[in-house]
């Protein structure tokens, strides 16, 4: 029994009492439901009984008791104690207990999956680092976070849809293209330009693949530096992205918006709503009407398009596709955005909180030989997304971005990522999982197999290791809803490290497989094939787990 069942087992229950006249309230669409701290307050807590007692007019304890005459008589349930002010604590029947395992391998992987976000659209848009150069760790760990939360919203039930945003217009692109020249012809790179090897070596393929490049005029020269500059960077960056298994719905570029007219339609709809005016020359949207300090200039007084002009058509290009929910994720050097996106939002006359949502993520900080990684060779001045996937490989680096709270800065100690060890998060988890799927295979060749699952007695998993492992594995799905709810893959990773310390303990206090030394009774190959079928379902949440967050599950380590 999940607690999702056991949550629907009450609102049956109240419905019940409803309908009997024992109470007078509105059955609630969900109830909550815990898992005490401490065994003896049972397997399952809720506070439903408080939550009910105000409309009911009854004292909470008196709502409790209505409640639980009514849930004792339920199949599955042993015993339900009143506690506290009205807390009910619940014991699961133990054979019910057990049958979680037999649904969770009847499941397979989908079990987890749920349908709290059933009815959104969602845009999520992550990394869209500006094509002037590698991808920097910031942007790793949106690659990261946001893949993994993408999986997460669509195991719960979610449409979603993910989007890079490549940028390749406006004035950062100049200077790219400037720099580009400059190590083509050999010239100090300009003051405002970029530096690394990465520059010599895009500079370099351009002059090979268009030799007469360097005969033209500069400006002519500087057109073919910032396309073909722009789109060699571009494939690298994608290709990166692709090794790190981050693969987009979309790159979506934002020099269609201006070659498709998008941004004249955005400032049309904008100006028919009444929101934009003009001063000095310029175009400006009156943002300050929607909470923002001050109001945002759309086109400036020389005719260029600003780049707030771009994320308005962006925005209204994404609506128009049919998201009913745009969610971005930004680094901390965005944070002042978010005012000026929520106005530009309103003015729409959209409300920012249905149709908007920024995510800002903190700061990596790489450390090795106990000090901060310096910076790469290849890119000058940041560490890329290729130094973290030379140093850890992708599950270590993936998993151990996905694992911390997003709005907080870490450091990640590369030495211990690459360690195979219990300290390393990673591997505790992964060999978990290697270390069920090597005791399975053991299993097999000594002529123990699951076979008919429907034939095994569950309720033989009466171990309190054993019921450990039963509740946290009937946790996943709640889990999972809440990091897709909550925004915060991190929680799915936590929640592994959990049960993988849960299941060694079990492994160490309960033997799963016969002695050699001794021909096993009826009885033992009973119990073998009750804990084989929760071992099994244990290796099935820990790969579901992992692959949520876009990491592999190992059969051997």
């Amino acid at each position: 029994m999940t607690p999702a069942d056991l949550a629907e087992l009450i609102r049956a229950a109240i419905e019940r009492a409803v309908t009997s006249g024992a109470l007078d309230v509105d059955v609630p669409p969900t109830v909550v439901i815990d898992r005490p701290k401490n065994r003896d307050h049972g397997d399952y807590a809720t506070n439903v009984a408080l939550q009910l007692a105000k409309a009911a007019g009854k004292p909470p304890r008196d709502v409790a008791a209505v409640l639980k005459a009514e849930i004792e008589q339920q199949p599955g349930i042993a015993s339900v104690d009143i506690a506290g002010p009205g807390f009910l604590n619940l014991h699961i029947d133990q054979a019910a207990h057990g049958e979680l395992a037999r649904t969770v391998i009847g499941a397979g992987a989908t079990y987890g999956h749920n349908t709290t976000q059933r009815g959104e659209r969602i845009n999520l848009e992550f990394v869209s680092a500006n094509p002037t150069g590698p991808i920097h760790i910031g942007g790793v760990r949106w690659a990261a976070v946001g893949d993994a939360l993408a999986r997460l919203l669509r195991a719960s039930g979610a449409e979603v849809a993910t989007e890079y945003y490549f940028n390749d217009a406006g004035e950062q692109i100049n200077r790219f293209a400037r720099s580009l020249y400059a190590a083509a012809t050999g010239a100090p790179t300009p003051e405002d330009g970029y530096a690394g090897a990465y520059i010599t070596e895009i500079a370099a393929d351009i002059v090979t693949a268009q030799p007469a490049v360097l005969a033209l005029p500069e400006s002519e020269a500087l057109e073919v530096f910032r396309q073909s500059g722009t789109q060699l960077m571009f494939a690298q960056i994608r290709s990166a992205l692709d090794a790190f298994g981050v693969h987009f719905d979309l790159y979506f570029n934002e020099k269609d918006l201006h070659d498709k007219g998008e941004l004249d339609a955005a400032l049309t709809r904008l100006t028919e709503r009444g929101h934009v005016y003009e001063a000095d020359g310029a175009t400006w949207l009156r943002t300050t009407d929607f909470g923002d300090d001050k109001d945002r200039v759309l086109r400036k007084s020389d005719g260029d398009w600003t780049y707030f002009a771009a994320d308005a058509a962006y925005y209204l290009d994404k609506r128009l596709r049919g998201f009913d929910r745009v969610v971005i994720m930004l680094g901390a050097d965005h944070h002042g955005y978010i005012g000026r996106y929520r106005a530009l939002v309103a003015a729409y006359g959209d409300d920012p909180a249905t149709n908007l949502e920024i995510l800002i993520g903190q700061l990596v900080n790489l450390v090795k030989d106990g000090q901060p990684m310096k910076m790469s060779k290849r890119a000058g001045t940041v560490v890329t997304l290729e130094d973290l996937v030379d140093a850890v490989g992708n599950d270590a680096g993936r998993y151990a971005l996905a694992r911390a709270s997003a709005d907080s800065m870490i450091d990640l100690d590369l030495d211990l990522l690459a360690r195979q060890s219990n300290d390393n998060p990673v591997f505790y988890v992964q060999y978990a999982h290697a270390r069920i799927a090597s005791l399975l295979s053991n299993a097999a060749d000594l002529g123990v197999e699951l076979g008919d699952i429907a034939a095994i007695d569950v309720a033989l998993l009466g171990h309190e290791r054993e019921s450990d492992l039963l509740r946290a594995l009937g946790d996943f799905p709640r889990v999972v809803a809440s990091g897709a709810e909550l925004r915060q893959p991190h929680r799915v990773a936590r929640y592994l490290e959990e049960l993988a310390g849960i299941y060694h303990r079990f492994y160490d206090a309960c033997r799963v497989l016969p002695r050699s030394d001794a021909e096993p009774t009826e009885e033992d190959r009973a119990l073998t094939r009750a804990r084989l079928l929760l071992c099994e379902a244990t290796r099935t949440v820990l790969a579901n787990g992992l692959g949520l967050l876009g990491v592999t599950a190992p059969q051997r380590m």
